[in-house]
């Protein structure tokens, strides 16, 4: 059954010719608008949470040229503006310089990442600033997992503003994982590349003017996806995800995995000159996304998620199949840690959780490079691609689970939840988590609000929303004080 705003053509708009990339749950929509008075379907939508959850995903607007990646998707903004109890939905693209080439010509001119290589004059990938969304100096800046531009988004409206100047002062280009000090306000954040020294690491004051910026020399062209900040440093990733050095000769996209290679983690101060950085050696992996860092005396801690490598029957590394399944998305990370003593140069890992695949977690951004507890991921299926079944709250220190939630785990597909503090917040989870979800046993998507110290309660708060929203990639949350900024 279809809900009152879905047709059939939602489901499969291109046909089925590209695939299930392009289909069902994945399908894009045609539309972009401003939704008031949101069907209620249970609870009440909490007085003292304020500010906007702010989703990214791709979200094409012509039909591809040729094979389909999620990442080929041009950007669409989903954002739910909450105003003491009200709640307001809006949509809208970002208008990159390659949506706007393709507005005009009325058809996709771009290849996609199976096909192409970025850097290529003659078969161009396009900046499709899909992946992940930043709040900072009261502006939302869209950006791209590849390295691209910084765009910038109304908070209010999604209109696109424009670039961040401070990224374009760089002359590079900033990585989806940029990070957001929201007591300093100061965007930290990488560039990467093919052309040595392969990595530059800069800052961007809350004015959008840049502050820092020095090269990052790396053994060779890497493929990192996130890096993490505590209050005084910054860590950057080389991981042994590198380029399949034959499909870079022949102008395309292929990624390989070493493990020969370690996971190495540089500890750089965060205006360090680009020599300063210091590496530290882990067991090989490959690293998606972190939870948060922070300082304790002489170590730098940092909990993330961590990819879990393919193993043979022998178990050693199966390389293949690992670079395989991060290049599809396919996922099976556990949540780690790791220690770096910046005084000694000791090192320390462990598995928090063995039995659980989790993936895309928050924690209270307020706190981003300090000490955090509680931290706030997705239930990440093992057989669907990124089908984020359930919703599950951490104990950063034990790895303990302090509690889950699902509607349908079979069915459901939640967002990248993430938490907002309420007002007047005194401990570190007073306040919410948020996440939209599409039921495809109901065809329903809706707006899930839970209260983060009870998630296993359910949803305190659940609203109907005006149509599916694709499934997609990161999110943010701005309170509304810095909204005003």
């Amino acid at each position: 059954m279809l809900n009152h705003s879905q047709t059939t053509d939602d489901l499969a708009p291109f046909g089925e010719d590209y695939g299930p990339g392009l289909m069902g749950e994945f399908a894009p929509i045609a539309r972009e608008g401003e939704h008031h008075d949101l069907k209620l379907l249970k609870g009440r939508v909490p007085v003292d949470l304020n500010g906007a959850y702010f989703r990214a995903g791709p979200n094409p607007r012509f039909a591809p040229k040729g094979r389909y990646h999620p990442f080929d998707g041009d950007g669409m903004v989903h954002a739910a503006q909450f105003d003491h109890g009200r709640v307001t939905y809006r949509n809208r693209w970002v208008r990159t310089d390659a949506w706007q080439e393709e507005d005009r010509a009325g058809a996709s001119v771009f290849d996609g990442i199976r096909d192409t290589l970025k850097g290529r004059p003659d078969r161009r990938l396009k900046d499709t600033a899909n992946t992940d969304l930043v709040a900072q100096g009261g502006r939302v800046l869209a950006l791209w997992y590849m390295s691209g531009d910084a765009y910038e988004i109304d908070p209010v409206t999604l209109e696109t503003r424009g670039k961040c100047p401070g990224v374009a002062a760089s002359g590079g280009s900033i990585s989806a994982h940029a990070k957001v000090d929201e007591i300093t306000d100061e965007l930290i954040f990488f560039d990467y590349g093919l052309e040595a020294p392969y990595m530059h690491y800069g800052v961007v004051g809350p004015d959008g003017a840049l502050k820092h910026f020095v090269p990052i020399t790396l053994p060779g062209p890497r493929l990192p996806h996130d890096m993490a900040i505590t209050e005084h440093y910054s860590i950057l990733h080389d991981l042994p995800l590198i380029h399949d050095e034959e499909a870079l000769k022949l102008g395309r996209h292929k990624v390989r995995f070493d493990p020969a290679l370690p996971a190495r983690f540089g500890v750089i101060g965060r205006y360090g000159a680009g020599e300063s950085i210091r590496w530290f050696d882990f067991s090989p992996c490959f690293l998606y996304h972190v939870v948060n860092a922070w300082e304790e005396g002489d170590w730098v801690v940092m909990v993330g998620c961590r990819y879990m490598p393919e193993r043979h029957a022998d178990g050693s590394i199966d390389a293949q199949r690992t670079a395989r399944n991060v290049a599809e998305l396919q996922m099976r990370a556990r949540l780690w840690v790791w220690r770096m003593n910046v005084r000694t140069g000791e090192t320390e890992e462990r598995m928090l959780d063995a039995d659980r695949n989790v993936e895309f977690p928050t924690f209270n951004s307020r706190l981003s490079g300090r000490r955090t507890r509680f931290g706030y991921l997705v239930d990440h299926s093992e057989t669907r691609t990124l089908q984020w079944y359930g919703i599950r709250k951490y104990d950063l220190d034990t790895g303990e689970s302090l509690a889950s939630w699902s509607d349908d785990p079979e069915h459901s597909f939640y967002s990248e939840p993430w938490f907002a503090a309420a007002d007047n917040a005194v401990n570190e989870d007073d306040g919410y988590v948020i996440s939209f979800q599409w039921n495809e046993r109901l065809r329903r998507e809706t707006l899930d609000i839970f209260d983060a110290r009870d998630i296993g309660a359910g949803p305190v708060a659940q609203l109907e929303m005006p149509h599916r929203l694709p499934l997609g990639f990161h999110a943010c949350w701005m309170a509304a004080d810095r909204m005003k900024r």
